[in-house]
């Protein structure tokens, strides 16, 4: 794989974050319709936000995370991120999320961002797996992990507070 094509298909690429996609970032994080999943549950000020980019590592190392920017090349208009976290080296695997603003969705940036991802893990990270929790009513992003080389490996009862119960997860792996 061509380092410096590992990161984008022609059509989309991932980058790290810069100043000016505060604005994205910011309506990504206090988008109170992503805290379920996300785990958050309070917003972010610009300030938190510009703060997390200048002062990011963007070291997997240090961070033991790494968020991307979805970019289209063409326009360069951000359609949402994709991110590693609790990266482990020794043990080679990453949890993958993944967020697209809504109208970019149902459009395939999200397969060709896990693509893109999935790509990177493997061939520059050099990791064994990927895996993801999905909540399991959550069919749109199931079916997005499912098509792109991920299998349900497990169901993981009550596992996030969804408004007002618990809902199950299914945690889903993709194995290289």
């Amino acid at each position: 794989m061509n380092r410096n094509t590992v990161l984008s298909d022609g059509v989309y690429r991932l980058r790290a974050p810069e100043p000016e996609d505060l604005q994205y970032l910011y309506r990504m994080e206090n988008d109170t319709n992503l805290w379920d999943i996300s785990n958050n549950q309070v917003p972010y000020s610009r300030y938190q936000l510009k703060k997390y980019i200048s002062e990011s590592a963007h070291d997997i190392y240090t961070d033991r995370q790494v968020r991307f920017m979805i970019e289209r090349i063409e326009d360069e208009i951000v359609m949402g991120c994709i991110d590693l976290t609790d990266i482990n080296i020794s043990n080679g695997r990453a949890e993958v999320g993944i967020a697209i603003f809504p109208e970019y969705r149902n459009k395939g940036v999200g397969a060709a961002s896990l693509k893109i991802l999935s790509g990177y893990a493997e061939k520059v990270l050099n990791l064994r797996q990927l895996f993801g929790f999905v909540p399991i009513d959550n069919i749109p992003s199931l079916n997005l992990f499912i098509n792109n080389g991920f299998q349900k490996t497990g169901q993981l009862k009550e596992w996030i507070r969804c408004s007002d119960r618990y809902c199950d997860v299914v945690m889903v792996q993709k194995i290289f």
